[in-house]
């Protein structure tokens, strides 16, 4: 590998790639397009950084993909964090992870306020008629695009189908599932070791990019740099819970919502959509934060804004804030909530990234972690699978009933209970979809323009 860096250019600090301001831009304008969950993402950073602007080459850029796919958290934002640390240093990172996220966490924040104030009127009711049933032919969308992406062996198709009824109709908890499976991937890995050569995308003829496949990063790691990092990372992680507890007490909705929601930051595997089912079912059956229904609405709402999908969380706090306030006004309530959500959940993605990216920088070409990884992504399709359960009953069925007899756990729908105009809906949301190839925006503004149309004419009837 070559060493160091080139000089850098006008404008820029010894040890940058670029001008810090120019690539703050950048990451702006990336952050405004980031709709339709990390494929979209991914794919906005790869027309952005690797073939128009040429700052990071295509196998540098697809070898930090899989280092943050194999992260718990939301992969895109993690890339951009660390392509932006490869670029500015820590600057970079702080600035490329902040931007990513900043659009969607002040859209949704608004989204949620209006929801909370207006969510049981006739157009809002009509909007989410449309959306909720949307949201399954994206899920559906999702399971098809990780499964003939990740599931090149049978040996990968069977450990899709067992995550799935572990979760579907077991009840297994969703980190027990990746526990189990991580190791058999990288077993996996090792017996077929093609099942980790990563695929890379054709470029262009251009010039060279600024950052080379075979660059080393100037900035080595050290014991003392992780351990600074570690100290500073978890003191900023946890300081707003303590606060919430010393301030509002132990009891409080804030500090149950950090614990969570911190908690689960370290187990999102796969992104939003892998997670999502744990989350819906401890909010609704065990905290008591949403409806069943809300938790499809919420989805909903983040997959029309930019940003991760994982941002859904965002709406979980403000709604459990609004409904608990404590001592707070309520409005005051989901507001602190929402944002005391959002830091927890985000603040280990950037830790993941400075204290590990120093490390991985130098073990680029071993299989152990791409191993690993080979067994969660197959897992991640029956977890996405799961989910697609999950939103389906709670949306096209009224009534369900709950099925226990020793380790069988299920969710069973009451078939004469079925939501005809939701069915049909999610129909031609497939249709959409899959049929037509319409974008998520695109798709999800459709079936809520139907929403409204068949809402407002059932009010007028």
């Amino acid at each position: 590998m070559s060493d160091p860096r080139p000089e850098p250019p006008d404008g820029a600090r010894p040890g940058d790639v670029i001008a810090l301001r120019q690539a703050a831009r950048t990451w702006f304008a990336i952050s405004l397009q980031t709709f339709g969950g990390p494929a979209g993402q991914i794919a906005v950073m790869q027309r952005t950084l690797v073939d128009e602007k040429r700052w990071i080459g295509q196998q540098r850029f697809l070898f930090a993909l899989s280092y943050c796919t194999l992260l718990p958290g939301p992969e895109a934002q993690q890339l951009a964090t660390y392509v932006g640390w490869l670029l500015n240093g820590v600057r970079g990172a702080l600035v490329a992870g902040i931007l990513f996220i900043l659009p969607g966490v002040v859209a949704l924040l608004a989204l949620s306020g209006i929801y909370v104030a207006f969510g049981d009127t006739t157009l809002v009711e009509s909007l989410f008629l449309g959306l909720a049933p949307a949201v399954i032919a994206i899920v559906l969308q999702a399971v098809v695009k990780v499964a003939s992406r990740g599931l090149t062996h049978p040996a990968l198709v069977a450990m899709a189908v067992a995550a799935f009824v572990a979760l579907t109709f077991f009840g297994v908890p969703f980190p027990v599932v990746i526990a189990l499976v991580a190791p058999l991937g990288w077993w996996l890995g090792r017996a077929v070791p093609t099942l980790t050569t990563p695929k890379a995308a054709p470029v262009d003829d251009g010039p060279a990019p600024l950052i080379s496949d075979d660059a080393l990063h100037a900035e080595r790691p050290s014991g003392r740099r992780a351990a600074l990092t570690l100290g500073v990372g978890l003191l900023l992680w946890g300081a707003p819970v303590a606060l919430a507890a010393l301030v509002l007490g132990r009891s409080s909705v804030y500090v149950d919502q950090g614990l969570f929601f911190a908690g689960t930051a370290l187990v999102t595997f796969g992104g939003a959509y892998a997670v999502l089912a744990f989350v819906a079912q401890q909010a609704v059956a065990v905290y008591g934060w949403l409806a069943p229904g809300e938790m499809v609405r919420g989805l909903a709402l983040a997959e029309s804004t930019p940003g991760p999908l994982v941002m859904v969380v965002q709406f979980v706090a403000f709604l459990g804030a609004y409904r608990a306030p404590g001592v707070l006004d309520p409005w005051v309530a989901a507001v602190v909530a929402s944002l005391l959500v959002t830091w927890v959940t985000f603040v280990p993605c950037f830790l993941f990234i400075l204290l590990g990216a120093p490390y991985v920088e130098r073990l680029r070409g071993n299989r152990a972690i791409s191993s690993a990884l080979t067994g969660i992504t197959a897992a991640v399709v029956g977890v996405i699978g799961s989910l697609a359960v999950y939103f389906a009953l709670h949306t096209l069925f009224a009534e369900r009933v709950r099925v226990t007899d020793g380790p069988l756990d299920l969710e069973l729908p009451v078939l004469g209970s079925v939501q005809w105009v939701a069915l049909g809906i999610t129909l031609v949301g497939a249709g959409l979809v899959f049929g037509r190839g319409w974008s998520v925006l695109r798709t999800l503004g459709a079936c809520a323009l139907l929403g409204v149309v068949v809402g407002l004419l059932r009010a007028a009837v």
